[in-house]
């Protein structure tokens, strides 16, 4: 489908203008194609400016996600397709070696696309599942300098919450500052619409949420399914994504966790589509990073 950059670049702009090209300038329609002119293909006719596929939008000062790169438009379309179909991620490792660029390239390009897959998710009608989990290594193995010295268990580790729609099985996870209940009930309060059933384990942060006719199961019982309740859905995409963490990229920091958790969430609500379909559902996220300049 990409056999050189001339076919890539003309899918890009298929997905970013799909009436025909418009100016990031002016805004304008009237546009000419084609313009001889060695990166800028395309020249606004209302206020004068040539602009790319790459060019962001003139209300903001950063560039769109592909600006200020000299990695040609197959490459990002490979990556694009890599980063979008495979479940369990790739790292800048392998796409340093499929695409031929370097290990530092490949890092910073598919952070770029993670990105600019973050979409709101929700509010979800329900029922909904709510789950935490911790992401970290283990105190045992850390460095004496870095280790906590504080107990076991979670120490030392970032908490991450999840949420996952079953009317639609769409999932939303991001990271949290602690697992307090204002933390998770914050959290569950930001994506689910009042009114929606909520289905928990028994931790007590998730107790009080009036708004939300609420039932757990007790884990801590040997509980893990009791009619309608349980949160298996949840705890399968938190599976989904701990063998991407040790398998794929075996340490995130948490400074980049929010990209990685939007990363497999992006994939597991596309995860009904086709090969085709999934493409282009991660490229036209950058619809949105292109008009804001994301």
């Amino acid at each position: 489908m990409f056999p050189d950059d001339e076919s890539a670049e003309k899918w890009f702009a298929s997905v970013r203008w799909p009436g025909g090209p418009a100016c990031p300038h002016c805004r304008g329609s009237s546009v000419q194609s084609g313009a001889a002119h060695p990166s800028m293909p395309y020249r606004c006719r209302g206020c004068g400016q040539r602009f790319s596929v790459r060019t962001g939008s003139v209300s903001v000062r950063i560039g769109s996600v592909m600006a200020d790169t000299k990695l040609g438009y197959r490459t990002w379309a490979v990556a694009l397709f890599l980063l979008t179909t495979g479940i369990k991620g790739v790292s800048s490792m392998k796409l340093h070696r499929d695409l031929g660029i370097s290990r530092k390239s490949a890092w910073h390009l598919a952070h770029r696309i993670r990105a600019c897959r973050e979409r709101d998710q929700g509010p979800f009608a329900g029922p909904v599942e709510a789950d935490e989990t911790y992401v970290g290594g283990k105190e045992r193995n850390q460095h004496e300098s870095k280790k906590a010295r504080a107990g076991r268990g979670p120490v030392g580790k970032t908490p991450v919450a999840g949420a996952r729609d079953r009317a639609t099985n769409a999932v939303a996870a991001r990271p949290l500052p602690g697992t307090a209940k204002g933390d998770l009930q914050g959290f569950v309060r930001a994506r689910v619409a009042p009114g929606a059933q909520v289905r928990s384990d028994e931790a007590a942060a998730y107790a009080g949420m009036e708004e939300f006719p609420h039932e757990a199961v007790r884990h801590s019982g040997g509980e893990y399914v009791r009619g309608a309740a349980h949160t298996n859905g949840i705890e399968s995409f938190r599976s989904l994504f701990k063998r991407g963490l040790y398998g794929t990229y075996h340490r995130m920091s948490v400074r980049h966790l929010g990209h990685y958790l939007t990363e497999f969430a992006g994939r597991r609500n596309d995860r009904d589509c086709d090969t085709a379909e999934q493409r282009r559902n991660g490229c036209g996220a950058w619809r949105g990073a292109w008009s804001a300049g994301r």
